[in-house]
């Protein structure tokens, strides 16, 4: 499973490029898409399809190949395999065969847009691409009034005016949106800000190019409600789940909603009284 660029060619690892001039086959997304980095490394193997289209029976074939012994390196058109692209199905093959799985990590698009978002990182959720269809993705959106960490989803540059809409309506116009758009590419760009003014600006230009979608948490809900007694719920925690104080920090960080960096400091200065 080897990790290619999310769009600047040079986002490669050297290991990478080693294991796909060792491989026997490459199974990929789009061949034409890959035969380019392969082309601009220098690297001449043969391609095989395999994609949403055709998981189903590609896997069984490329496990097949793995069985026969040939090894086979599996990209995505861009980031991580099997990370919201195909992979899972010729994975659970090889391991139920006894075949050995190895990731060659690298790219992804969602680590680079949440590192770089502004936004809170020590507890968030993925996603991958938001439901197309208006009512399922309003629901999903539904369920995430009252969370206390990030969101991060894939949307497509075409409903990215739409599913901002449904954020300012369903979760507020005050709710920390950050759009991650054409990440490591000549025109990268990062749009932060509350979703009421991310939406004006989406209908004010239009967003093109590959979109990540970062969505925070509701911190003007976070601001009215009262504060816990942050160390004595530490205590409670420490003691009803068997916790060091390590770990009940990181639990009690999910349980309020703030980083644990935030529940350090609220608890230093409530010590220093």
């Amino acid at each position: 499973m080897v990790a290619t660029p999310i769009g600047n060619l040079e986002d490669i690892t050297y290991r990478a490029v080693r294991i796909l001039r060792e491989a026997d086959l490459i199974a990929c997304e789009d061949t034409r898409h890959t035969a380019k980095l392969l082309q601009h490394y220098g690297i001449d193997k043969p391609l095989i399809s395999y994609h949403e289209h055709n998981e189903s029976f590609r896997a069984e074939e490329l496990a097949g190949k793995l069985e026969a012994g040939l090894n086979v390196a599996q990209v995505s058109d861009a980031g991580m395999p099997g990370i919201a692209d195909p992979g899972y199905r010729v994975v659970r093959l090889a391991i139920e065969r006894g075949i050995a799985v190895v990731p060659v990590p690298g790219p992804s698009a969602l680590v680079a847009a949440l590192a770089a978002s502004g936004l809170p990182t020590d507890h968030f959720e993925f996603h991958g691409f938001l439901p197309a269809k208006l009512g399922q993705r309003r629901t999903l959106l539904e369920s995430l009034r009252e969370s206390r960490h990030v969101h991060v989803f894939y949307e497509a540059p075409h409903r990215i005016a739409d599913t901002l809409k449904d954020i300012a309506e369903i979760l507020g116009e005050d709710r920390p949106v950050v759009l991650a758009r054409e990440l490591t590419k000549v025109h990268e760009e990062f749009v932060r800000g509350l979703a009421g003014k991310i939406l004006n600006e989406s209908q004010a230009r239009e967003l093109k190019g590959e979109i990540t979608l970062l969505i925070g948490k509701n911190e003007a809900q976070q601001a009215t409600r009262p504060a816990p007694n942050l160390a004595k719920r530490l205590e409670e925690i420490m003691r009803e789940q068997a916790l060091d104080e390590k770990a009940a920090l990181k639990a009690l960080a999910r349980e309020t909603g703030l980083s644990r960096s935030e529940v350090y400091r609220e608890l230093q200065r409530h010590r220093g009284r």
